[in-house]
């Protein structure tokens, strides 16, 4: 009975052990067909998110893997026939696993980027700006910004936000903007300007009295020029602006000085300037004087030119609208004129002095108020006196051998400065005309000419041609628009006049050939 019982556990096990090998060379066989098979057949994809890693096997044992770019992803042999694939990178490359007995496994390897966080920047992008359409497109480190927006400020701030994601790429449309807002800045300049000057003084001068010729005078104006002798003596005046006596039988003479001068100088200037929201604006109501310049040339010898200088009632200045509804202003109101008593003659040129007074500042105003930037009060006093020493301090009879001159100054300047928000006239109101005190002349035209109107030239697109335009043709607008265009050069060519021409009278031109129009059909 115990040899029946082994003979049957040892054939037993031989045919487990058959049946064993026989499934383990079967699995083989299959194992080996797939790998050869996808070693001639094209590379299958492979997708992962980024920060994600998934698992690739092999049904045979691996020898070696390669991944073409390490920066996207990462391959880690994880056991013979498993390997662990981390993403780390938006992006494509290439997976290639050589497995055991020659044969190759490819796969085209995309790293996606993490959705979570794509997820969150259009949360954001919806919290930022609501109610905008803006989407956003990721291939690789590339984001596309696509959608519309109302301003410049919110295109601005999506493409801030998407790149988080990588590098932007603006492609969205901005809605035309509106009509910029205009500001009115009216200033009104009050300038009065006093001055009262008192002179007083004496000389005295002799011909030949006591046969003596002299004058005495405190110097301070200028006494009569004496001469000749005592016989015959002679004097001329030096100045006729002033009370004169002279006896003949005594030949003795005086010429007092007694003047009293008022000066009322008075400037009044309301300019009203116009300018759009955040565009420079400038005034200036006066003039220019000549200035000579001497240039360095190359022999060494300067050349004079001449160039100009301006004075009179100017005013800058720039407006910006705030969000608050206020307007800001750097106003820079200055007021000159010419000073010809502290003047410079150089060269036979007499170059005048200019009195100026400036400020400059930055206020900020609602809509119709007013602000006085600038109140100046100047008063002076000069007195001068000169006296003779010793004849001067004698009481009463002392004050003909003293000079005194007084000057008292008295300046006032206001600057008042208010802003305003205009809009343009509307076309069917009657602008405002100056009122002409009599009329002109008969048969005159009463109205300027001007361009015809839209009933004579027929209509003409007022209106955007399309709602919304790109980003980037929205700054090339304003690239293109000058703040300050250059001024024109204005270039004097000389014309060579015949020698048989220079005598004969110049012939009139040829009268210009009429105009012709077409009109409109």
């Amino acid at each position: 009975m115990s040899n029946k019982r082994m003979l049957s556990g040892t054939l037993l096990a031989i045919s487990w052990a058959t049946i064993l090998a026989g499934y383990s060379a079967w699995g083989h066989a299959q194992a080996q067909q797939p790998a050869q098979q996808s070693a001639g057949s094209a590379a299958r994809d492979l997708f992962v998110t980024v920060g994600k890693s998934l698992v690739v096997e092999s049904p045979v044992n691996i020898q070696r893997v390669s991944v073409g770019d390490a920066a996207v992803a990462e391959a880690i042999a994880v056991s013979p026939r498993e390997v662990l694939v981390n993403g780390k990178a938006p992006g494509e490359t290439s997976l290639i696993i050589w497995q055991q007995g020659g044969n190759r496994l490819l796969f085209d390897l995309r790293v996606r980027p993490s959705t979570s966080r794509l997820e969150a920047v259009r949360q954001e992008l919806q919290k930022e700006l609501p109610g905008q359409d803006v989407s956003l497109s990721v291939e690789g480190d590339t984001v596309y910004v696509r959608g519309t927006v109302k301003d410049m400020v919110s295109a601005q701030r999506a493409i801030t936000i998407a790149s988080t994601l990588g590098k932007p790429v603006n492609l969205l449309h901005v809605n035309v903007p509106g009509m910029e807002q205009q500001i009115l800045l009216k200033v009104k300049f009050a300038n009065v300007d006093r001055s009262v000057s008192q002179e007083l003084g004496a000389n005295l001068f002799s011909t030949g009295a006591l046969n003596t010729i002299g004058s005495v005078t405190t110097g301070q104006f200028r006494p009569p020029t004496v001469g000749g002798s005592p016989e015959g003596g002679s004097f001329t005046l030096a100045d006729a602006l002033n009370i004169f006596l002279f006896r003949p039988d005594l030949d003795f003479g005086a010429t007092i000085r007694a003047l009293h001068a008022k000066r009322l100088l008075e400037i009044l200037a309301e300019p009203n300037v116009l300018a759009i929201n955040g565009k420079p604006a400038s005034f200036l109501a006066g003039g220019e004087f000549p200035v000579p310049v001497v240039q360095s040339t190359m022999g060494g010898a300067g050349a004079v030119t001449i160039q100009w200088r301006e004075f009179g009632i100017r005013l800058n200045f720039l407006p910006n609208v705030t969000p608050r509804g206020t307007i800001r202003l750097q106003v820079n109101p200055e007021v000159s004129s010419l000073d010809l008593a502290n003047a410079v003659s150089l060269s036979g040129f007499v170059i005048p002095a200019i009195s100026t007074r400036r400020v400059q500042t930055e206020i900020e105003l609602e809509d119709g108020q007013s602000f006085a930037i600038a109140g100046l009060l100047d008063n002076r006093a000069v007195e001068q006196m000169s006296k003779i020493p010793g004849l001067g301090d004698i009481p009463l009879l002392g004050k003909i051998f003293q000079s005194r001159s007084i000057a008292k100054n008295n300046t006032e300047l206001l600057v008042v400065v208010t802003p305003e928000v205009v809009r343009p006239v509307p076309a069917t109101m009657q602008i405002a005309t100056p009122q002409m005190p009599v009329p002109f002349m008969e048969n005159a035209p009463s109205a300027a000419p001007r361009t015809p109107p839209v009933s004579v030239t027929g209509q003409t697109p007022v209106k955007p041609l399309q709602e919304t335009i790109p980003v980037e043709q929205l700054e090339a607008m304003k690239e293109q628009t000058p703040t300050n265009p250059p001024m024109p050069v204005i270039q004097y060519v000389p014309v060579m006049v015949p020698q048989a021409q220079q005598g004969a009278p110049a012939a009139a031109p040829p009268a210009p050939a009429p105009a012709t129009s077409a009109a409109p059909k």
